[in-house]
């Protein structure tokens, strides 16, 4: 495990609920630099990204978001 990153449990995307107001869940998304833990709206529109780190795989991103292994950004 890298020693830099911090449990993270969250159920909402704190961003998306700082910046916005919306309670939404965090989720696996997907972008051009790589498979992220964030936030999207009920059309499947990527509202923010609540993780610091990228990662290079579907299940990568999966196992940091069922283990709390990931870094919560604080800027957006």
């Amino acid at each position: 495990m890298n020693s830099s990153l911090k449990q993270t449990q969250v159920d909402a995307g704190q961003l998306a609920y700082r910046e916005l107001g919306w309670v939404l869940p965090v989720e696996v998304l997907r972008s051009a630099a790589g498979f992220y833990l964030g936030t999207s709206n009920e059309d499947d529109f990527p509202v923010s990204r609540e993780s610091v780190e990228y990662f290079k795989t579907q299940e990568q991103a999966e196992q940091a978001l069922n283990s709390g292994n990931w870094t919560q950004r604080h800027d957006s």
